[in-house]
């Protein structure tokens, strides 16, 4: 991999600092970045996110898992139904079953958020 470019030590710079950053990645960032980093065009680099993403979108709507080595797991829950209340007027309100999607980061990931570094 290419040391980064540009705008993405603007993302470092504010990272470091103790507030949140502004700065969100989308998919036209990753796009781009497969196109740098990888050498695909830039068609074929956002087709390779698309379908990754793809993947792992139909893989979480059949309810499997999605483990990503050092960065973390994706996974489906299932919540039985409950009593809620309304915050505001205290009024008991059911709440049905669903099924949520977490996110669990691994030891890596959470050490380096921690730390602010990039890679």
């Amino acid at each position: 991999m290419h040391p980064p470019h540009g705008h993405e030590n603007d993302r470092e710079d504010k990272l470091l600092g103790d507030e949140m950053s502004e700065k969100t990645l989308t998919r036209m960032d990753l796009s781009e970045a497969v196109f740098r980093e990888v050498g695909l065009s830039r068609n074929e680099s956002a087709n390779l996110v698309e379908s990754v993403l793809q993947h792992m979108s139909d893989a979480l709507a059949q309810g499997e898992t999605v483990k990503i080595s050092s960065f973390g797991t994706f996974s489906v829950r299932s919540k039985s139904a409950r009593v809620g209340r309304n915050p505001k007027t205290g009024e008991e309100v059911p709440i049905l079953p669903r099924r949520v999607l977490t996110f669990r980061p691994s030891h890596l990931m959470k050490d380096r958020v921690a730390a602010g570094k990039k890679r």
